[in-house]
């Protein structure tokens, strides 16, 4: 199992792990995770698309594209995050952790993304040790992601089950929009008859409604 990345400064590691909800039930945290959410995000998705050219030299940027948001969704990110076992670490409101967020992949997402922030100031803004840290977890999922047979349009294959079975078509909603605006997150589930059949989460409405029907299949036995 990979392992946390040491740090020189381990305050930054803990306000990495401090979620919003802690830092205002405690003002003397010391701050939450945003600002280095940000900073996260930016440092991956510029690691992803080099990893990615890399890998992949005779992918066309059209293909390259939807594997670089794959590789960065919340749901991936959010697998990450639970691979380190950063769900130990966080730094939760008493409502946020009542409420289940340990496992809320969403927040996890984000706390990956606040320990890449966090962990690039640490080395001194050296992006080697970070892309040290991170490629070795995008090589151990790649493949799976790149896999022609996932390229499937799941919210057809869905539509094509549904109306077989049921005559109806699935029926999208975003039953939640959270986070910063620079990294919206949203939640989408999919009924079919009134009866929710998947929930996923996104950066974008339609990727959020793509993993919900992705969801879907996959507790139908379909994917």
């Amino acid at each position: 199992m990979a392992s946390l990345p040491s740090f020189q400064n381990a305050m930054l590691l803990t306000q990495a792990m401090t979620h919003k909800s802690y830092a205002r039930e405690n003002p003397d945290a010391g701050g939450d995770n945003e600002r280095l959410e940000f900073l996260g995000d930016a440092i991956l998705t510029f690691l992803c698309g080099e990893f990615l050219f890399a890998r992949y030299p005779d992918k066309s940027e059209g293909e390259l594209t939807p594997l670089r948001a794959s590789l960065v969704d919340a749901t991936q990110l959010g697998k990450f995050a639970q691979h380190l076992s950063l769900q130990i670490h966080l730094r939760l409101g008493k409502g946020v952790e009542g409420s289940g967020g340990r496992t809320n992949a969403r927040l996890l997402s984000s706390a990956f993304e606040a320990l890449v922030g966090a962990y690039f100031l640490d080395q001194r803004s050296q992006i080697a040790p970070v892309r040290a840290f991170v490629f070795p977890l995008f090589e151990a999922v790649v493949d799976d992601l790149a896999d022609p047979t996932r390229n499937i349009n799941e919210k057809s294959a869905l539509q094509e089950w549904s109306l077989g079975r049921t005559g109806d078509i699935p029926i999208y909603e975003i039953v939640e929009e959270s986070g910063p605006d620079h990294a919206k997150e949203f939640t989408a589930v999919v009924s079919i008859r009134d009866t929710v059949y998947g929930q996923g989460q996104g950066r974008r409405k339609q990727d959020a409604e793509k993993a919900a029907a992705r969801n879907a299949l996959r507790d139908l036995g379909l994917l």
